[in-house]
């Protein structure tokens, strides 16, 4: 099984990224979230990798973070949550994240994942609550505050992912941008206003 690869980074893109070692090019389904930590075409790259074998292929699922593939694993765990499910689900929220939402039983936030129907919201709910335990506490640290769920009443927030809504970005993906804008924002720095924060996540996005 191959959990780990190095190597030349040769194409990226969201769904999928080509990695050449030893001069054999790789092709790895890729989780999304990690599309802005990739570096240039050309340079080297090390993935988190899970290898799925069937009968007729075997199948590399790609990570930049190690708690993404974790998480990745755990997904799959779950009736009805196949590889490309997992990889839809964690390409707009991250493992603290999804942790949080199974160990509230928020349902809404679950329902509103891509894939992820009421029934599924459900088992998600009813199976992972011991096995996400240590995700979610981990995004409850300090260190970890700005990575939380964006709450829709933070009315910067809203405004933000308003206006990437009107500009045509998905309303999980500008979520998402904005999330990353916030955890990169350095600790104790007051919230920029909402022109700088709308520029930093199309800035992400591009």
């Amino acid at each position: 099984m191959i959990a780990s690869l190095r190597g030349t980074l040769i194409h990226a893109d969201p769904a999928r990224v080509v990695v050449e070692a030893g001069g054999v090019g790789y092709d790895v389904a890729f989780c999304a979230s990690g599309l802005q930590r990739l570096p240039l075409l050309g340079e080297e790259v090390f993935l988190h990798i899970f290898t799925k074998v069937r009968e007729d292929a075997i199948e590399l699922f790609g990570f930049t973070d190690a708690r993404e593939k974790e998480m990745f694993i755990i997904l799959l765990t779950v009736s009805g949550v196949g590889p490309k499910v997992a990889l839809n689900i964690l390409a707009v929220v991250s493992p603290g994240e999804l942790a949080r939402a199974v160990m509230t039983d928020d349902l809404h936030r679950l329902t509103a994942l891509p894939g992820v129907g009421k029934k599924t919201a459900e088992r998600l709910c009813l199976e992972l609550k011991d096995k996400v335990r240590s995700f979610a506490e981990l995004e409850a640290r300090p260190s970890e505050v700005k990575a939380a769920v964006l709450d829709e009443s933070d009315q910067v927030a809203a405004d933000v992912i308003s206006a990437l809504t009107n500009l045509g970005y998905p309303p999980a993906q500008a979520r998402e941008a904005l999330r990353r804008v916030r955890n990169s924002l350095p600790d104790g720095q007051s919230a920029p206003p909402i022109a700088e924060l709308l520029r930093l996540a199309l800035r992400s996005l591009a």
